[in-house]
């Protein structure tokens, strides 16, 4: 979901961060060197972020902001240029996630995005996008990790999360990498604001096969759906588009397994990826 194209010759959040970053170090008669010793960072780490080829850490931008006191400047361009990055639907997903009352969500063969893992979300990128940087892949990730900030809000929102067992059964990462998913879906579980089901192979076909939906309900109790495929999502609040989708959801959701089932499951194919772990 995260994918979108520049414009080359236009002013960008990531060069805007780049080009206030020199400016701030030559006004401060530093040399790059000069500056990573005083922010503990790497200096060609930081001219890479100078030439806008590679977005700052938060742990760089915050250190930045700390060390020119910029009040979260650096850190405010980052998150905008993270958000530049993602597609104008998905923009939309990110946005509405931040002010839904519940999330419910499923995946037809990837763990949903606020499920996923540093290490699996950066499989998933590593396999979708041949040929992009290790710096590009890291900016996706920190993206994708980003988004889990909704649960640490005051009034953090329902999560419903539902996923095939395909997106268990594949080892995506490896067998490492899936014991360290599977153990973060069952440790965040636990928590009270979040169910987590599982759609087994033997219900056979169901209604949301070579997808993934998001449905979110506001505060006022609107209910906005996010529908995406293999290359393409899109956004729809109409009454009629809701409610197809909303279907969707929830015969999907009648052929799941019980929560405590599902957890089962997955347990059972943890231990299969332990037992088999590449490590």
């Amino acid at each position: 979901m995260e994918l979108n194209n520049e414009d080359p010759g236009k002013p960008t959040p990531r060069t805007v961060l780049g080009r206030r970053l020199q400016r701030l170090r030559t006004e401060g008669e530093l040399s790059q060197r000069g500056l990573a010793e005083r922010v503990k960072y790497p200096h060609t780490y930081l001219s890479r972020v100078e030439r806008g080829e590679q977005l700052p850490s938060e742990g760089l931008a915050e250190a930045l902001d700390a060390y020119f006191g910029t009040l979260g400047l650096f850190a405010e361009l980052l998150e905008l240029a993270q958000d530049s990055t993602i597609p104008d639907y998905g923009r939309k997903l990110v946005e509405g996630e931040g002010k839904a009352a519940r999330i419910q969500a499923f995946g037809s063969s990837l763990v949903p995005g606020l499920l996923q893992t540093e290490d699996y979300a950066r499989a998933l990128f590593r396999a979708s996008l041949p040929g992009v940087s290790v710096e590009e892949i890291e900016e996706r990730v920190a993206t994708r990790m980003r988004r889990k900030r909704v649960f640490e809000r005051p009034d953090r929102p329902l999560y419903w999360g539902i996923m095939d067992e395909a997106a268990v059964k594949r080892p995506v990462g490896g067998a490492s990498c899936m014991v360290g998913q599977i153990g973060h879906i069952l440790k965040s579980a636990e928590a009270s604001h979040i169910s987590v089901q599982v759609l087994p192979f033997t219900e056979g076909a169901h209604s949301m096969m070579g997808g993934s939906l998001t449905l979110l309900t506001l505060q006022n109790g609107a209910t906005i759906g996010y529908a995406e495929s293999f290359i393409s999502g899109e956004a729809a609040e109409t009454p009629r588009r809701i409610l197809r989708l909303s279907q969707s959801f929830d015969l999907a959701r009648s052929k799941a397994l019980p929560e405590d089932k599902s957890l089962d499951l997955l347990r059972s194919y943890l231990k299969g990826y332990e037992d088999g772990d590449d490590s």
